[in-house]
């Protein structure tokens, strides 16, 4: 496998009924910043529904779009995705394969480095190009001790990165492109059939202003409401660690940390929380910093704003009640 049948950055431009994920536009100025670099053209494909603004994508960066336009992408069966992706990469030969690490994207990354037999360096929070041209992967390892970098020897060179690494593309509307449209493909032997997809809350912790994230300090599903009827108060989301996900008091939509989401509100609250690496590494970044936990010497002290050292039970409901006095 030659590097000289390889070519351009292409950027995988995820969507959920219609509209584009953010970490879309993000990859996009990064692929934009290594193609200047290299000499290569920025792609973009996007698989889904006519409703589809593929010119956002030329906007913030890519040269051309790729567009497999069918409603059969309206529902997330990574097979159907896999092979309409690999067909399209098999033909394209792109230098630089890049997905955003979301819940799909983690999902069908490795399915396509697979069938595309490359490697694959997942959860990268930098991108660089060496001086021979290669792509540089970084990524958090050992709870975030250390920062690997990973180079991979068989092309496409395939990442997936968090969402808020980077900055979105600078949005251009005079940026001239092209859109290639194309026929979706279809499995033949349906080993998979999508019968119906659950819809939990409507929210993205990712998008939060403020988070309001309970742990081990929480002694059962139901003390979830209580910080709920703060985040609610503050205008915000509720947010967990790894530890009350994993014994099914909430679900893991609302994770927070190296293994969930990675959130920058302006305020976050951190309650019976002691601060594990794994967590710090998703809301370290947050504006604000306020911790309630009833051990001082709780790690997550060393990255709040403001601690308060106190029994979660009684603390937050006098946060609540003072906020509503404050508001009436």
């Amino acid at each position: 496998m030659s590097l000289k049948e390889f070519s351009g950055i292409l950027v995988f431009a995820e969507q959920k009924n219609g509209e584009i994920h953010k970490v879309s536009y993000e990859l996009l100025g990064k692929g934009k910043e290594i193609a200047d670099k290299l000499g290569a053209p920025v792609y973009a494909v996007v698989l889904g529904p006519t409703s589809i603004k593929t010119e956002e994508l030329i906007y913030r960066g890519a040269d051309k779009v790729f567009y497999l336009e069918d409603d059969i992408f309206n529902k997330p069966e990574e097979l159907v995705y896999k092979l309409n992706l690999v067909k399209l990469i098999s033909s394209v030969k792109p230098e630089i394969f890049l997905i955003g690490a979301t819940s799909f994207g983690r999902s069908l990354a490795p399915r396509l480095a697979a069938a595309l037999k490359t490697g694959l360096t997942a959860d990268c929070t930098g991108l660089e190009i060496d001086e021979d041209g290669k792509l540089i992967q970084i990524r958090p390892a050992f709870s975030e001790n250390i920062l690997a970098h990973i180079k991979t020897e068989t092309y496409p060179q395939m990442a997936t990165v968090r969402y808020k690494e980077f900055s979105e593309g600078k949005r251009n509307t005079s940026r001239k492109g092209k859109v290639v449209k194309l026929k979706a493909i279809y499995n033949k032997d349906k080993l998979v059939e999508v019968v119906k997809e659950l819809k939990g809350q409507e929210f993205d912790i990712t998008e939060a202003n403020v988070v309001v994230s309970g742990g081990k300090g929480l002694r059962c599903a139901a003390d979830f409401k209580m910080l709920e009827e703060l985040a609610q108060i503050l205008g915000g989301v509720v947010g967990a660690s790894r530890n009350v996900v994993d014994e099914g008091f909430i679900s893991k939509e609302h994770q927070v940390g190296y293994s969930g989401n990675r959130v920058n509100p302006k305020v976050y609250i951190a309650c019976g929380i002691s601060g594990a690496p794994q967590h710090l590494a998703g809301m370290k970044d947050s504006d604000t910093i306020i911790a309630i936990n009833s051990d001082p010497s709780a790690p997550i002290f060393n990255v709040a704003d403001y601690g308060i050292v106190g029994d979660l039970y009684e603390v937050v409901p006098q946060l609540i009640n003072k906020i509503k006095a404050k508001n009436n």
